[in-house]
């Protein structure tokens, strides 16, 4: 009895989790897949069919970086010149694949054929923030201001916690893992704030001004101004800002105030896209992608789900337990005078 009373309790549990995390999950799901789209639709930008994509993108990223890194990456850049277009068709076939497979597991929940997808999107995020990212800049002082540690890193994370379990639910969306990874990505981006080529006088206006590049006029003229206001304020902001990234990582771990947390994580995310991201250069007809900003809003929310998710598992464990003390015990018997 006891035993049939703890598999009625895990699937009241499990049902639970299922029904509450079906709809958000794949939404989640679909907001990657669709930033897997939007990658895919900028590689299709003429830019990227010229050998502009190979000096101008690539080769930068490797250049200055570790042997590991810029021997293949500059190796595969000299072997794509002779013929870009070809090269960089395949690169969008298979982002816009890609996209259009997690989006289509998910909405049909056909979880075999995601989890297929999904590997087959970490398999191409690796190569592409190894040879392609130069490992998001990380081991080249770059700032998280500009985007380390490198958008695709972070579709990998979001990936796995959005990975679908046996059923309905994302095993990992409420877990440990969830939070630990949240945890280690703000510190990293904080640690390399502390980093000297990040702690010069005119470290932030510098990223900025460079984000303007190539920009429409009028947002060339607002992140101009910013980064004049900014001039001399790079110490004391990147000191600040890793402090703020410092503290939202560690109370969303710990469930100090973590919604607060993943609010002010969000508003940190967007201003860096527009003011050091510039949107991830989409606008100039050169972006390969969004840049890291909404790739930030994305992961907070798979963190926001997660927490509500816990709460509800947390709930259901709760009147699971006490529904099963009561069928052990029994109603309370009555008095002889009642």
């Amino acid at each position: 009895m006891s035993a049939s009373l703890d598999l009625q309790m895990r699937g009241s549990v499990d049902g639970a989790w299922s029904y509450a995390s079906t709809r958000p999950l794949r939404t989640l799901q679909s907001a990657l897949g669709a930033i897997w789209l939007l990658d895919g639709a900028l590689q299709l930008q003429p830019y990227m069919f010229t050998k502009g994509f190979v000096t101008g993108v690539l080769v930068p990223a490797a250049d200055g970086n570790i042997g590991f890194v810029s021997h293949p990456a500059l190796s595969i850049a000299h072997a794509m010149v002779p013929d870009v277009a070809t090269w960089n068709a395949l690169f969008a076939t298979i982002q816009l694949l890609l996209g259009i497979g997690i989006i289509a597991g998910s909405l049909t929940r056909r979880a075999p054929l995601l989890r297929l997808v999904l590997a087959g999107s970490f398999a191409w995020a690796a190569a592409v923030w190894w040879l392609g990212e130069g490992l998001g800049g990380v081991l080249t002082g770059a700032s998280p201001l500009s985007g380390a540690p490198g958008a695709v890193a972070l579709y990998v994370v979001i990936g796995l916690l959005v990975w679908p379990g046996e059923d309905t639910a994302a095993p990992l969306l409420a877990s440990r893992f969830a939070r630990g990874a949240w945890v280690a990505l703000w510190t990293l981006s904080a640690l390399l704030l502390l980093e000297p080529p990040n702690q010069g006088r005119d470290a932030v206006s510098s990223v900025i001004a460079a984000a303007s590049a190539g920009e429409p006029g009028p947002l060339r003229s607002v992140l101009m101004h910013a980064a004049g206001a900014l001039r001399g304020a790079g110490p004391w902001l990147d000191s600040l800002l890793a402090l703020v990234m410092l503290a939202v990582g560690v109370a969303v771990a710990l469930g100090i105030l973590p919604r607060v947390a993943l609010a002010i994580s969000i508003v940190l995310a967007i201003g860096i896209w527009i003011f050091g991201e510039a949107f991830g250069g989409i606008l100039t007809g050169q972006g390969t992608d969004p840049n890291s900003g909404p790739l930030w809003v994305l992961l907070a929310w798979c963190m926001w789900v997660g927490l509500r998710q816990g709460r509800t598992s947390s709930a259901s464990e709760a009147d699971a337990g006490i529904e099963r003390l009561g069928k052990v015990h029994g109603p309370a018997a009555r008095p002889a005078n009642a």
